[in-house]
């Protein structure tokens, strides 16, 4: 995570990173399923966790529009900040989570880019149709780009070792990235 914000501010944007946690961080693999299970499984306080790091930026930055950009639970929690409303001009989601207990009821805001390895066994083809179909009744602006045959973490170049996904891709990990500097250009420069 905090390679990918320093390539940010290498770029030129201001990066926060949020810290899901706090003091009660997993050390390990299973402590890490835990405390992510027990963030997912209440969607509303999620959401209401990631509102106050945007409110944190708002102060920071005033004026400046606010992205959010999330890897893995990261991911999913991008995507749950859109569905909840929240006032961001981009959302981008890179191998995240794509089902919600809680789905978008109203239009989303931002502009949505979701970056997808199609191996990805923690996100079932029914879950990528799925969320198709709940960003198209809610007319999102969506782009989503799948890439055949990559697992999930295709941006983790440090993926440890055991992991039952090490899946780092590299060309996955730079074609995601620069579809992600092109949307940032665009919302940044005002172009569609």
């Amino acid at each position: 995570m905090t390679a990918k914000a320093g390539a940010l501010a290498d770029a030129g944007c201001m990066a926060l990173a949020a810290d899901f946690y706090g003091p009660d961080a997993p050390h390990d693999a299973a402590s890490a399923l835990a405390a992510m299970n027990a963030l997912t499984a209440d969607p509303l306080a999620m959401r209401r966790r990631l509102r106050a790091s945007l409110d944190t930026l708002a102060a920071i930055a005033p004026g400046i529009p606010q992205m959010a950009i999330g890897y893995c639970l990261g991911g999913m929690a991008v995507l749950e900040m859109a569905r909840g409303g929240a006032d961001l001009a981009l959302a981008a989601s890179f191998h995240g989570l794509l089902a919600s207990p809680l789905p978008a009821a109203a239009p989303i805001r931002p502009r949505l880019l979701v970056c997808h390895g199609d191996a990805d066994s923690l996100v079932p083809r029914a879950h990528v149709t799925a969320f198709w179909e709940e960003m198209d009744r809610v007319g999102a602006d969506w782009q989503f780009l799948s890439f055949a045959g990559v697992e999930h973490g295709f941006t983790n170049p440090f993926t440890p070792a055991g992991d039952p996904n090490p899946a780092y891709h590299p060309l996955a990990d730079r074609q995601s990235w620069a579809a992600l500097m092109g949307l940032i250009d665009s919302v940044t420069s005002g172009t569609a």
